[in-house]
């Protein structure tokens, strides 16, 4: 089975983001992260992905992600195809998902370090697991020893500290409601109040003083919103970096040029 993958391209309304303001571009999206735009680094890690079938890039401003060469030999060969970007995150996903064949894999453009075999490697766990929804995470100790300065924040569980990774699944249409949880716009490790809206107050006591394993929070989880929600831990710390800011920037840039140094 082959997923579709959605690739969310946004931009904040009224909103000029700080990298892009310094690389003079008008989104985040095209910003050049070693030597080419960062959703250039996501798009070719998805299609490289035996197990993505059509991909969907949800941008407001779709004309300078076209021209980059590879969307638009995707796109002239059918398998890409742009969706309008709503005002929401959430809503931005409803139009990414229209006509889309399930199960979807959400990414978002800044995962520039997210290799074609990590996509390949959260999809077959999501199926296995026969998931509803699921979220991928990554351990601390991989975050860290991928990079100290990756990650500043970590989700605490008795089993341990995760990073979430940014990429998301949706199984099947019914599960589609999943995507409320990012209603106020997820990064609940930074903002632990949004949990309570999201899961209830008891899953933010249990989430805020470390109580049960990540397992059992997600059960509970699931049986609030009466699908299958299930964490995904990847193997590679590394794809719990995002460029978000001119620290995670700089990470990024230096561990692609690693990557590249091993490879050749």
């Amino acid at each position: 089975m082959k997923a579709t993958a959605l690739i969310m391209a946004g931009k904040r309304s009224g909103e000029l983001d700080p990298l892009a303001a310094r690389a003079g571009v008008s989104q985040k999206s095209v910003v050049p992260v070693y030597g080419k735009p960062m959703i250039e680094h996501v798009v070719e890690a998805v299609a490289a992905c035996d197990r993505v079938g059509a991909i969907h890039i949800v941008a407001h401003e779709p004309d300078e992600i076209a021209a980059i060469p590879i969307v638009a030999q995707l796109q002239a060969e059918g398998r890409l195809h742009f969706k309008p970007g709503a005002f929401n995150l959430v809503d931005s996903v409803f139009a990414g998902a229209e006509g889309a064949d399930f199960p979807l894999m959400i990414t978002t453009s800044d995962n520039c370090l997210v290799t074609a075999e990590g996509y390949a490697e959260f999809i077959e766990k999501a199926l296995a697991a026969e998931a509803g929804a699921a979220a991928a995470l990554a351990r601390k100790e991989d975050v860290m020893a991928a990079d100290p300065e990756g990650q500043k924040k970590f989700y605490e569980f008795t089993d341990g500290g995760y990073s979430n990774c940014n990429t998301y699944w949706i199984g099947n249409r019914d599960a589609l409601s999943a995507a409320e949880i990012l209603r106020n716009g997820g990064q609940f490790v930074k903002y632990p109040s949004r949990i309570a809206k999201a899961f209830g107050v008891m899953n933010l006591i249990r989430f805020y003083f470390g109580w049960g394993d990540k397992e059992k929070l997600f059960a509970n989880i699931s049986r609030r919103f009466g699908y299958k929600l299930v964490p995904i831990v990847l193997s590679n710390g590394e794809f719990a970096i995002d460029v978000d800011e001119e620290r995670s920037f700089g990470v990024t840039e230096k561990l692609l040029a690693k990557r590249e140094a091993a490879a050749g």
